[in-house]
C-alpha cells in the first residue's frame, strides 16, 4: 500500500482531552495544502477549525462527523503525498482504538441487536456485573448471588432497579426447591427464603414469600413520567468540572454595593447624539478596568501554591451560547477607549455566539465580569472562574425614590437609578477589607464617569 501521513487529534486548548469532530472541511481524494483548514473540531471551550500541516492528498478519513469524544492524539486521518494513488493508501495497525471511539453508538443499540453476546460477557466473567445498578439491587444481588444479565432492567436509562431485583430473586425462589433436590447440603439463598424451616422442610415446594411483593410496589421510578436525556457537549462538560470545582475547592467571599449610575446613563445619551453608541456594559467594564489600575492586588490569580499579580488587566466577559457560558476576554483594556471596549465585546460576544472564537480570544483574563442586567435580574451572585481571583456580578438599573439632603440641609425626594454589583472573591487571593476597598473605589468611578478619562 501507500505509505501514509498521520493527521492526529491536536490539543485545541490548554485544557483539552478530548474533542468532537464537528465537520470536514475536505473530502477524500482532494488535495490539501499546509495551512488549509481540514475539519471543524469542538473543543471545551469553542469550536476550532483544524489547520493541516502538510501538504498531499487526504486519502482516507478515519474518524467520521459526528463522532464524540475522541481523545488527543488519536488517529483521525490520513494523507499522502502529492502523485501517489491515495486510493491504495496503507492504513496503520494501530488504527483499532480511534474508531471504536464511536462505540457508545454502538453500545447503546447492543441491546437490540445483539442481545445473545451479552450473557457469555457475564459467564466469562462472574464477578462483573455488566450492568447498570441501583445501590439497592446491587446490594440485593450480592446477597443472593444473581445475575442479572438474563433480565431486562426497568429503571430509566436501563438502570437495574430495586425491584428488578426483587423479581428476580422471587423466580429463582420459585424454581430453586426442585434443583436442590439431589444436593444434601442446602444452598446459601435457602436460608432466606425459608428462615425458620429446617433443611428437610427446604426441600418441598414452597410459595414466594408474602413479604416480597409489597416491598417491591411502592416508588416504581418508571412512573415518574418520560424525560428526553440531551446529551452533554464538551463545553458543558467542562463547564459543570470547573464551576465544581470552583465552588468546592475556592474560598468564595462575597461584598455588595449599590451604584447611582445617573451620570453614566446621561453621558450616554449626550454620545448617541454624536452617533457614538456605547452601552452601559462597557462603561462598566472601563471602571473595572481603571478601579483594577488603582488596585493591583486585585488584578490577580491564584496558582495553587500561591498569588500572582498580574501586569496586563484583561478581562473576560461572560457570553452566553447554545453550547453554554464562555468566557472571551479583552485584552489590556485599561489602556483601550469606550468605543474600542465596545467594539471588542460586540466582535468577541459574535464570535462566541457563532463557535468561531480562537483560543488566545478566550485563554487567560485576570478578572472576570457576568452581566445579567438585560435578563431584569436586580442581582445576583456569580462563581470564580478559576484561576482568577474575582467575577463582578451586574444586575440591572432600576428606578429607585431616595431623600436627597442638599448644601443648606433641606430634604428632598429624588429619583435615581441603582445599579446592584456583587463582588465574588477568592479570600486567598483578596481578604474582605481589600474587596470592600474595592467596592469603594468602583463605586466612585462608575458614578464620576469623568475619572475614566483621567486612567
Amino acid at each position: 500500500g501507500t505509505p501514509a501521513i498521520k493527521v492526529l487529534m491536536p490539543a485545541l486548548s490548554p485544557t483539552m482531552e478530548e474533542g468532537n469532530i464537528v465537520k470536514w472541511l475536505k473530502k477524500e481524494g482532494e488535495m490539501v495544502n499546509a495551512g488549509d483548514a481540514l475539519c471543524e473540531i469542538e473543543t471545551d471551550k469553542a469550536v476550532v477549525t483544524m489547520e493541516s500541516s502538510d501538504d498531499g492528498v487526504l486519502a482516507k478519513i478515519l474518524v467520521e462527523e459526528g463522532s464524540k469524544n475522541v481523545r488527543l492524539g488519536s488517529l483521525i486521518g490520513l494523507l499522502v503525498e502529492e502523485g501517489q494513488d491515495w486510493k491504495q493508501v496503507e492504513i496503520p495497525a494501530d488504527v483499532g482504538e480511534p474508531p471504536s471511539l464511536a462505540s457508545p453508538a454502538a453500545a447503546l443499540a447492543a441491546p437490540a441487536g445483539a442481545s445473545v453476546s451479552v450473557p457469555p460477557k457475564v459467564e466469562h466473567h462472574p464477578g462483573k456485573l455488566q450492568v447498570r445498578l441501583s445501590p439497592a439491587a446491587r446490594n440485593i444481588l450480592e446477597t443472593h448471588g444473581l445475575d442479572p444479565s438474563n433480565v431486562t432492567p426497568s429503571g430509566p436509562r436501563g438502570i437495574f432497579t430495586k425491584e428488578d431485583a426483587l423479581k428476580l430473586l422471587q423466580e429463582k425462589q420459585k424454581g430453586k426447591p426442585s434443583e436442590l433436590k439431589p444436593v444434601v447440603s442446602p444452598a446459601p439463598p435457602q436460608p432466606t427464603t425459608v428462615p425458620s424451616a429446617s433443611p428437610a422442610t427446604a426441600v418441598t415446594p414452597a410459595y414466594p414469600r408474602p413479604a416480597v411483593p409489597p416491598a417491591s410496589t411502592p416508588g416504581q421510578p418508571a412512573a415518574l413520567g418520560t424525560f428526553t436525556e440531551i446529551p452533554a457537549s464538551n463545553i458543558r462538560r467542562v463547564i459543570a468540572k470547573r464551576l465544581t470545582e470552583s465552588k468546592t475547592m475556592i474560598p468564595h467571599a462575597y461584598a455588595t454595593a449599590e451604584c447611582d449610575i445617573g451620570a453614566i446613563l446621561k453621558l450616554r445619551s449626550e454620545l448617541a447624539k454624536d452617533d457614538i453608541k456605547v452601552s452601559v456594559n462597557d462603561f462598566i467594564i472601563k471602571a473595572t478596568a481603571v478601579t483594577l489600575k488603582q488596585m493591583p492586588d486585585v488584578n490577580a490569580t491564584w496558582d495553587g501554591e500561591g498569588c500572582r499579580q498580574l501586569q496586563s488587566i484583561d478581562i473576560s466577559i461572560a457570553v452566553a451560547t447554545d453550547r453554554g457560558l464562555i468566557t472571551p476576554v479583552i485584552k489590556d483594556v485599561a489602556a483601550k477607549g469606550i468605543q474600542e471596549i465596545s467594539a471588542s465585546a460586540m466582535a468577541l460576544a459574535k464570535k462566541a455566539r457563532d463557535g468561531k472564537l480562537l483560543p488566545e480570544e478566550y485563554q487567560g483574563g485576570s478578572f472576570s465580569i457576568s452581566n445579567l442586567g438585560m435578563f431584569g435580574i436586580n442581582d445576583f451572585i456569580a462563581v470564580i472562574n478559576p484561576p482568577q481571583a474575582c467575577i463582578l456580578a451586574v444586575g440591572r438599573v432600576r428606578p429607585e425614590l431616595k431623600i436627597v439632603e442638599d448644601e443648606e440641609g433641606n430634604e428632598t425626594l429624588k429619583q435615581h437609578q441603582l445599579m446592584t454589583v456583587t463582588l465574588s472573591s477568592d479570600g486567598r487571593v483578596v481578604d474582605d477589607e481589600l474587596a470592600s476597598k474595592f467596592l469603594k473605589t468602583l463605586k466612585a468611578n462608575i458614578e464620576n464617569p469623568i475619572r475614566l478619562a483621567l486612567c
